[in-house]
């Protein structure tokens, strides 16, 4: 029996007049290393373990607060598709799940893009999460991908893609299938353009995703420890009959074979990125870079991924 949490803690509760507002899990566990950090600690690393660097999950507001300039940006619309096409319906429907994964994020599909500047620099960055149904790859993701590049080229700005995916969505067959020469189309638009198109590829990269637009960056950046690869390591060996080395498939071994350009830890991303694409675009970095929060994203941007509503310059 744990006194403290099943004696003293409701007893202190029941001395407290009115509603707690004080979170109920204000630590978070490393899947990494097993340490337990203070929610608060983990925040101002970007969620990255203070203890053995693994790099946790993250959202699209905490991408965007920690890449604008100031945590500013205008999150652009998401296009409405057809909810069910198929009429998909398996161990339960997937208009359920749509509504259970839209509840639990907040956010109405596996794709948020927001327009804003990195170092005074007009950008596009569209981020991917696996929260929303393992990333996957459909209709609405492909049209929100379009629209996005479409809007980069309108406005001359370059487009950054943070990715985590599972693959294609299978409850939309062939119709999210087809996403993926959508999607590439959309990255040609951007070379005919002359915009550069830089992908980060996050924990996990695969299926589908990982074989279409999410391989056809001008730069490849991978962040440490990351799943990147087509199909699952158990596949490929029990397909080969080999034992596959050690790391297979994580960001550090295909930096080693040529497959991503670079391994960015999460704190040196945004000057990574605001580097690169000052180079890209020919264009001098101000000699004093805008305030930013790439520190320490607020709370209120992690957990929403609608914008400020503030237009940056």
């Amino acid at each position: 029996m744990n006194w403290i949490a099943n004696f003293v803690r409701p007893r202190i509760k029941g001395l407290m007049p009115g509603k707690s507002d004080t979170p109920e899990n204000l630590w978070r566990k490393c899947s990494a290393c097993g340490e337990m950090i203070f929610h608060r600690d983990l925040e101002a690393a970007q969620f990255v373990c203070p203890s053995c660097s693994h790099h946790f999950r993250i959202g699209p507001g905490a991408r965007f607060a920690a890449t604008f300039d100031a945590g500013v940006y205008d999150e652009l619309k998401q296009p409405e598709v057809a909810q069910d096409p198929l009429r998909f319906r398996g161990a339960e429907r997937y208009v359920d799940k749509l509504k259970e994964a839209r509840g639990k994020t907040g956010r109405n599909e596996a794709l948020s893009a927001a327009r804003g500047t990195l170092d005074g620099l007009p950008v596009i960055i569209a981020v991917q999460p696996f929260d929303f149904l393992g990333g996957s790859l459909g209709m609405g993701v492909g049209e929100g991908l379009v629209q996005a590049m479409e809007t980069a080229v309108a406005e001359k700005r370059p487009f950054i893609l943070f990715v985590a995916s599972g693959g294609a969505r299978m409850q939309e067959g062939i119709l999210s299938l087809m996403q993926m020469p959508r999607v590439t189309i959309g990255v040609d638009m951007l070379h005919e353009a002359g915009l550069p198109y830089i992908v980060v590829l996050t924990d996990p990269t695969t299926g589908g995703v990982s074989a279409s637009y999410a391989m056809l960056g001008d730069v490849h950046i991978a962040e440490p420890g990351a799943l990147i690869g087509f199909t699952g390591q158990r596949v490929i060996e029990q397909t080969i009959r080999e034992k596959l080395p050690e790391g297979f498939q994580r960001a550090e071994y295909l930096l080693d074979h040529g497959m991503v350009d670079m391994v960015v830890h999460r704190h040196e991303l945004r000057a990574t990125l605001s580097r690169l694409l000052h180079l890209m675009m020919k264009k001098p970095k101000p000699k004093a870079p805008p305030q930013t929060i790439s520190a320490m994203p607020t709370r209120a941007a992690i957990a929403s991924s609608k914008g400020n509503g503030s237009t940056p310059p």
